[in-house]
């Protein structure tokens, strides 16, 4: 028998935690690999976590509600079938703990000293906490955003003990952090309706702070006359729908006409990486889809591929799994770029915040009619459409954003009944 450790798995790129929304199993519970054991959500994705192990639930070390951090201990598992020997190197022995805690603090520390989560480095700045004099309590000894809180809680640095050494040098007082600042909420009165912040709520909140807080966010915007692309789209809708059994809707026609200005315009489909932008090879379109109390992005991978036709298929099943519940982590990874259908409620002009680490987010606005004045100055009724494009200005300037959208407008005005869907 031995007793395997699961722990905090990534579910998507830049994720670093994960909160455990339901344990599906309890102690004692026999599992087979793969097996789902519990349900974890993230700031991208809720997903069911498979067993690592064949074996049985010895200890359930995260409790639901709580976060932890990617590669954290979540349960453990008694397993059959391992070598005694490799089963007692594992645990710590006695007579081999002649070293000083301080050294074995210190070795304990020294695989994971220098690399901390973003969550940790951001707490610490805020704070002015000097990460070198923590002692981390994460695997391998790992700084843990648990180990900034205490710490900022406390309101000092746990200085880690230093080996004897034969000359001393002059003591240095570790930076005192600067006082937390106090949070004032409004409080509820008679009468009001307090409704509890779920998980998932917590986890867009974070990652809208995030974006916001670290990406310089610029924004401009072009109207564009979808009235021939209108009058297309409705004259073949029904026999469309009856044909392939799912409605095509605008929204398919404004993602094809991005993916495609993507490929020309490549430097939109980009992420900053502290010391290097990264240019992605394949164009991945993230979309919004939204429910009574959430936000899920799922993605349309390679969209530059494929037709209007298959992009209205997937942005159908996407929308479906969204409702469903049945969004698998693979589902909401690797986005490049996403498209937001503001338009869907009535909204003619936004800024949206953008999809972290995307480097923009195009609104599209609700298609609405106006009079524009045309050529030879006549007057007509046309159907009109708001694009709105946040961008990050550390990896885009609006040159290249407004060559973009204006490719983007070309596309969409030369829609017409000779453009296929398929």
């Amino acid at each position: 028998m031995a007793i395997e450790q699961m722990t905090m798995p990534q579910l998507g790129e830049s994720v670093t935690e994960g909160t455990i929304s339901k344990w599906l199993v309890s102690p004692g519970d026999k599992v087979n690999k793969y097996d789902p054991i519990a349900e974890v959500m993230t700031d991208k994705v809720n997903a069911e976590v498979p067993s690592s192990f064949t074996g049985t639930i010895t200890e359930l070390v995260g409790e639901e509600g709580q976060t932890l951090q990617v590669g954290e201990v979540i349960c453990k598992i008694e397993t059959e079938g391992a070598n005694p020997a490799e089963q007692k190197q594992e645990q710590p022995v006695a007579s081999e703990a002649a070293e000083t805690p301080a050294e074995s603090a210190e070795a304990a520390s020294q695989p994971n000293k220098k690399r901390y989560s973003p969550a940790v480095l951001r707490l610490a700045g805020e704070h002015g906490i000097d990460l070198d004099q923590v002692t981390g309590t994460g695997a391998g000894g790992r700084i843990t955003r648990k180990d900034i809180q205490r710490i900022i809680e406390t309101g000092g640095v746990q200085e880690r003990p230093e080996k004897p050494k034969t000359a001393a040098p002059a003591p240095v007082s570790a930076p005192k952090p600067e006082p937390k600042e106090e949070i004032s909420y409004p409080a509820s009165a008679a009468g009001d309706k307090e409704i509890p912040v779920t998980g998932v709520r917590k986890a867009i909140a974070s990652n809208m702070k995030r974006s916001k807080t670290e990406i310089p966010h610029a924004w401009t915007m072009m109207e564009v006359d979808v009235t021939n692309m209108v009058a297309y789209r409705n004259s073949i809708k029904d026999s469309f729908k009856k044909t392939e059994g799912f409605n095509l809707t605008f929204f398919a026609f404004f993602v094809k006409a991005v993916a495609q200005a993507l490929k020309e315009f490549p430097q939109m489909n980009s992420m900053w990486a502290g010391d290097k932008i990264i240019q992605k090879k394949d164009i991945n379109i993230s979309i919004a889809v939204a429910t009574e109390d959430s936000l899920f992005v799922p993605v349309i991978k390679n969209a530059d591929e494929k037709t209007i036709k298959g992009i209205a298929r997937e942005i159908t099943d996407l929308a479906k799994k969204v409702r469903d519940g049945k969004l698998s982590a693979d589902d909401m990874q690797g986005g490049t770029f996403t498209v937001n259908n503001t338009g869907s409620f009535g909204s003619v002009q936004s800024m949206g915040i953008i999809n972290y680490p995307q480097a923009a987010i195009l609104q599209v606005e609700s298609i609405v009619k106006r009079p524009v004045v045309m050529d030879h100055g006549m007057i007509a009724v046309r159907d009109m459409v708001n694009l709105c494009l946040s961008l990050d200005h550390r990896v885009l300037d609006g040159l290249v954003c407004g060559r973009f959208l204006g490719r983007v407008k070309q596309i969409l005005e030369s829609i017409d009944e000779k453009t296929s869907v398929y």
